[in-house]
Order: C-alpha cells, then structure tokens, then sequence
C-alpha cells in the first residue's frame, strides 16, 4: 500500500498547479486529487487483499468488516505541505484491534524514507541507509527539542498549555506534519505535541514511536488512538514531565 501511494502522490508532487478544495467553512483544509486517488489506490489493494478487514480513511470515511482488525488510512498527512512543495508531507497506515494500533508505517516519497514499528519490528529504510530505530533517551525538559505542526496548536486554552512546555525545553520548532513523529522515533527529537488530531492522523505514528521505545498518549496520560490532544515523548520520565504541566494548564 505504501508503495501504490507513493506512486501515486509523486505523480503530483511538485507538477506545477494542483487545484485544491477546501474541506472548511471557515479556514483553510485542503484536498487534492492526489489524497484521493493515493487513497483509492491503498484501498484497492485491501480489497484484493484483506477483504474481510475494516477500513477507516481520511478521504472516504469508514468500511466494517468482519475480522476485528480495522485499516486507517491519511494518504497525504500534511496537505498544506504536499501543494506548498514541502518534502515533510507522509503517507500514514496502520492496522489496529480493539485496543488501538498494532503496526504502522510513515511514508515519506518524496525523500524516500519509510519508517515501520509493530510485531517486534522498527526499522527505517532510506536512500542512504535502513537501520534500527529507537528514540533518544532524554529525560529532562531543558534537554528537550519539541515539536509541533501549527504555532498555534488548537485553541487559545490548548495554546497556552502548550507554551507551558515550550519555556521549558531547549528548542522548539514548527510544521513538520507527521514528519515530526518519525523524527521523534528514530531519535532525532524529543517531545512532539499537538491539538484536534483525527485517529487518522496518529494511529501510525503511535504504532512507529511505540515500537522504537517511546510513549504517546493524550494530555490526560490516556491513550490517544482516536485523537484529539496527542503528547509522544523519548522517554517515561520526559513524557511525565510534560504531561504535568499540560494537565496543570
């Protein structure tokens, strides 16, 4: 499947005009032809495939089947970056039972790179090398570098709880979709937080960052496979502090 989608999605990628649609009223969430047909591709296959399985994507919604295991589906995590020619866009699947994700993969086209975690496995591939994942092993905020998609996280309330953190670590940074998440399990960040998330969104990144040693919760320490405020750490002891001071704000 990630192989169908990366086919697809660089069929457009930097191709000059691509006409979007916008899925908000008000605001701006984009659509493209490539989400869609990137999605279509991945389902074809599972229905070749995986017949009895559910599906849940971001493009054409939910499918029931009857094995217990549900398919979720973002063909392009981070739509903003695929039309504004950012290489930081990925392609997210995962397969999960009733407890939430099992295995999960990031997929970056474009550079190339794929990361993968569940049933023992987290590995990346890459074009220059595949190798072992693993998070790093910071554990104190002030050593931290944290990350998050939008400056402005969610709402004012969930902004200020975010900033709460940001004075704390070491280094902050911006925009990085789904990126960001493999970046946290092959060991190069620390703390990834963000707000209004859909389960499409983050059942793969759990699945990847979990595997490579990390935890992923929501802002209340629960588990955070259908969304909403999502807080993945390196580390028990970074994620505690964190979650201190997202739960106090």
């Amino acid at each position: 499947m990630a192989d169908a989608a990366r086919r697809v999605t660089l069929q457009y990628f930097r191709g000059g005009e691509l006409a979007t649609e916008n899925k908000w009223d008000e605001g701006f969430d984009p659509v493209t032809v490539a989400d869609r047909e990137a999605e279509k591709s991945m389902r074809a296959i599972l229905a070749e495939k995986r017949p009895e399985d559910s599906i849940l994507g971001e493009e054409f919604g939910g499918t029931v089947g009857t094995s217990g295991l549900t398919w979720v589906l973002d063909p392009i995590d981070g739509t903003r970056g695929f039309i504004s020619g950012t290489p930081t866009w990925g392609v997210l699947i995962a397969v999960s039972d009733e407890n939430g994700p099992i295995f999960g993969v990031i997929d970056q086209p474009y550079i190339g790179e794929r990361f993968r975690g569940g049933f023992g496995l987290a590995e990346m591939q890459g074009p220059h090398w595949a190798r072992g994942l693993g998070v790093s092993s910071v554990s104190r905020l002030s050593d931290a570098t944290l990350f998050t998609t939008f400056p402005e996280v969610g709402t004012f309330e969930e902004a200020a709880a975010f900033r709460e953190v940001e004075r704390e670590v070491k280094l902050t940074r911006y925009g990085m979709d789904c990126y960001a998440y493999a970046l946290l399990a092959a060991g190069q960040v620390d703390l990834v937080i963000e707000a209004g998330l859909q389960s499409y969104d983050i059942q793969a990144p759990i699945a990847v960052i979990q595997a490579a040693g990390g935890v992923v919760t929501d802002w209340k320490g629960e588990p955070a496979h259908n969304g909403g405020r999502v807080l993945a750490a390196a580390t028990p002891e970074l994620h505690a502090a964190a979650l201190l001071l997202l739960s106090d704000a």
